[in-house]
């Protein structure tokens, strides 16, 4: 199927299975039909299944959007305290499409976990509350890996074989066309490899690049299977650098168990070491802010609470402040760790490069023990000549037979469709699409207000004397998000009302803060927080971020 009729599926309202090869244009249709959707007023949810692959469609992960989170079961119970959440409701109730991208990654479990949600939210019993479903993705790219709140595995079936996907009968539209690779050797081998017939020349060809360097003069991404060797490499580029260090410490809270388990499933290191020219990569979504898990950027410096300051692959400039991951239980927080979303980023896994293109790459497939991993890595490259392979073994090579089976049928159905669309004259595509946007299109664009930014909304809401939990409640982020909003705010010489933010200390409590920064002689958080532990207080993260803006 072509890019130009995949699009016309889409614009006739159907459910759709958007899939295809790596690189043969799938997240360009998406960004298409979403272009056209937003031209004609119609609201649509973009997400994916993983952090790093939301950038891509300029979205957000699909647990963050839906409110799923973390959750590995749903209960009656998760969903009415869910319905209870205006900002949740309120986002359900004007979503007329939703698009999931990197589908591949997100399990049969969690899919239907989803559709339920939708189903609940919109208060209609078709398939995912009757919105439009586009899903997007490839099953010969990383199969799910379902984790708790603790980090343990708890379930890898593929979304296809759920429920939720048989009940939405999802239209299948499989491109065939190539755009990533041009290097016709190159894509000769990928197609091997998704075929399962790898054969002695494909073999010989791969040795070929055995520590070839990449012909492109430009830093080669390095992707290896386990994050131990990833991290050999990145203190390995650290060290190099003559620029001073600065460490961040992580904070925690909470009972031991809970806080190890909070410690396992997050990326960010407990002891993270930075230095100007550090490459990085963010390990947590802020969406406000401009980042998500799997953004790339360098840092540039540190601004004046010692905090560093990162350029996006973008070209955003963003100042990085410490988040929280937590465990909560009927509202309450019952651990948590906190740490500056970051990670060092030389090197990065292959499960992390899913969803990238590179122009030039290392890979070691050596120690891969996932099929289909090779087949990732392998595709995130546009050429054989930039690509230096450092070592693969045969599992790397070989991708799921189940997979294999369900990408014929794929195929098959896909046909068909292309067989359907083509009985329809010009005139009928463009009677459906238009009944379609008829239905889900506003009659007319309502004129609205310039926009504020988050940081003027914050403004405003300190101006009339709220406080920082009464703003994050009524704007649905955490109280953390404020602070960086005023923080940012001071940076840029903001006059803000913030007196009335001391009643939220004890007697006395801000003094001995303020006191334990002085001893430091630092506005950096991680020193004033371990000296207050010495001195047997363990104040909040974000008293002392509170505190430091009176300094």
């Amino acid at each position: 199927m072509t890019q130009k009729d995949a699009l016309e599926i889409l614009k006739m309202g159907q459910n759709v299975f958007l899939t295809g090869p790596a690189g043969s244009g799938k997240t360009f249709v998406l960004n298409e039909y979403i272009s056209y959707l937003k031209q004609s007023g119609v609201e649509v949810a973009i997400t994916a299944s993983t952090g790093i692959a939301s950038t891509h469609i300029n979205g957000m992960t699909i647990h963050a959007w839906s409110g799923l989170g973390i959750k590995s079961v749903l209960t009656e119970y998760d969903l009415e305290a869910m319905v209870e959440k205006q900002y949740l409701y309120k986002r359900f109730e004007k979503t007329q499409v939703l698009v999931i991208d990197e589908i591949s990654m997100l399990s049969g479990t969690q899919l239907t976990m989803i559709e339920w949600i939708c189903r609940t939210f919109k208060h209609n019993d078709k398939p995912f509350g009757g919105m439009q479903v586009i899903l997007c993705g490839d099953f010969f790219q990383l199969p799910p890996i379902t984790k708790s709140s603790f980090g343990e595995s708890v379930g890898n079936d593929f979304a296809y074989e759920s429920d939720a996907w048989k009940f939405a009968r999802f239209t299948i539209c499989y491109l065939s066309e190539q755009h990533r690779q041009k290097d016709s050797d190159y894509l000769s081998i990928l197609n091997q490899i998704r075929a399962n017939r790898v054969t002695a020349q494909t073999i010989e060809l791969l040795r070929s690049r055995e520590n070839a360097e990449p012909a492109l003069d430009v830093l080669a991404t390095k992707l290896f299977t386990h994050n131990v060797d990833v991290d050999t490499i990145n203190h390995k580029h650290l060290d190099t650098l003559t620029t001073a260090t600065k460490e961040f410490v992580m904070m925690s809270k909470g009972k031991d168990f809970l806080v190890e388990g909070l410690k396992r499933s997050c990326l960010a290191p407990e002891r993270l070491r930075l230095k100007e020219g550090a490459r990085v990569m963010f390990v947590k979504n802020n969406y406000e802010v401009g980042f998500v898990n799997g953004t790339l950027g360098v840092v540039t410096g540190f601004n004046t609470f010692g905090e560093p300051v990162v350029r996006t692959v973008g070209g955003k400039l963003i100042s990085v402040v410490p988040m929280s991951w937590s465990i909560e239980e009927e509202g309450k927080v019952k651990a948590e760790i906190t740490q500056l979303p970051l990670r060092l980023a030389w090197a990065i896994t292959v499960h992390k490069s899913q969803g990238m293109s590179l122009d030039a790459m290392e890979v070691d497939l050596s120690k891969s023990f996932v099929k289909g991993m090779g087949y990732v890595a392998l595709s995130r490259v546009r050429s054989l000549d930039g690509m230096k392979l450092l070592g693969f073994n045969t599992l790397s090579l070989e991708v799921d037979p189940s997979v294999l089976s369900f990408d014929e049928q794929l195929k098959e159905m896909s046909d068909e469709v292309v067989g359907q669309l083509r009985s329809f004259s010009l005139d009928e595509r463009k009677k459906i699409q238009k009944e379609f946007l008829s239905r889900v299109a506003p009659a007319e664009k309502e004129k609205k207000e310039p926009k504020k930014s988050a940081r003027e909304i914050t403004k405003d809401m300190l101006d009339e004397g709220l406080g920082l939990r009464d703003i994050a409640d009524a704007r649905g982020v955490k109280q953390d998000t404020v602070v960086a909003h005023i923080e940012e705010l001071i940076s840029e010489g903001v006059e803000l009302r913030l007196d009335h933010l001391k009643k939220d200390f004890a007697y006395k409590e801000l003094d001995v803060i303020h006191d334990a920064f002085d001893a430091c002689d630092t506005t950096t958080l991680s020193p004033v927080y371990n000296y207050l532990l010495k001195k047997k207080k363990k104040p909040t993260y974000l008293k002392l971020r509170v505190a430091r803006l009176f300094l």
